[in-house]
C-alpha cells in the first residue's frame, strides 16, 4: 500500500471511534435521577388495592364535565386599560 492509501484508511478507522466516550456512559443519567426525584411512590405499580375516595357515578361524571370543557372555549372577558402606557400620550 502506499502512504496516502494507508492515511486514509487510518483517517476513517479513527472517525469510527467515539470522543465522548465519559460523555456517553453517562448520558440521560441527570433526567433520570430529577425523574426519579419527582415520584411521590416509586413502588405505586405493584399496588393492586383500589383507589378510595371517590364513587364510580362521581368519577364519571367528573371526566364528561372534563371533555365537556373542551368543546366550547371559555367565556373572555374585556379588560379595560385606565392610564395605562398604551393610551397614546
Amino acid at each position: 500500500m502506499n502512504k496516502i492509501t494507508l492515511t486514509l484508511l487510518l483517517g476513517l478507522l479513527a472517525a469510527c471511534t467515539s470522543i465522548t466516550p465519559n460523555y456517553d456512559a453517562k448520558f440521560g443519567d441527570a433526567v433520570r435521577s430529577a425523574r426519579q426525584a419527582q415520584m411521590l411512590n416509586p413502588g405505586a405499580k405493584g399496588d393492586t388495592d383500589p383507589v378510595m375516595g371517590i364513587d364510580a357515578q362521581a368519577g364519571v361524571k367528573a371526566q364528561e364535565r372534563y371533555q365537556e370543557s373542551f368543546k366550547m372555549p371559555p367565556k373572555t372577558f374585556e379588560v379595560i386599560n385606565i392610564g395605562g402606557a398604551l393610551s397614546g400620550q
